[in-house]
């Protein structure tokens, strides 16, 4: 694994740690990489009012978009799973929006890894073109 992707692990398995999963317990960090090689972090963040809780990817890239990034080049998921966990459909929508078809490295408790490209996880993103009208 590259080196840059070594301390987006490190970075990611620190944001897990913040999680706040009271209620599914499952507890999930990523780390994004910048085209600078900056690294913005997030952790999920749960509510007892489940469509209020947001992923950790989601974290992340508003993250760096607060701070006005706006290039990346990779993100890293971790998990407590013992499986690599790939990222939801909510978030592969934002990452392609965001990020574009960066680098998705799925990561497991042990190092195993799995590394894909964006649009192999989400073929037919919904983009600013399927709003306009067509006549």
């Amino acid at each position: 694994m590259k080196k840059e992707y070594l301390d987006l692990a490190s970075a990611a398995k620190k944001a897990k740690g913040y999680a706040y999963a009271p209620y599914s317990r499952f507890r999930v960090g990523a780390a994004l990489l910048t085209d600078d090689s900056q690294i913005f972090t997030g952790c999920n963040i749960e509510n007892s009012s489940f469509g209020l809780t947001i992923c950790a990817e989601r974290v992340a890239l508003f993250h760096a978009i607060s701070h006005g990034i706006t290039k990346f080049r990779a993100i890293l998921i971790i998990s407590d799973s013992n499986d690599c966990t790939p990222p939801c459909g909510a978030c592969r929508q934002v990452i392609s929006e965001l990020a574009g078809n960066i680098d998705v490295i799925m990561m497991n408790e042990i190092g195993k890894i799995k590394i894909k490209k964006l649009n192999s996880l989400l073929p037919f993103p919904f983009t600013s073109n399927s709003l306009k009208h067509r006549s």
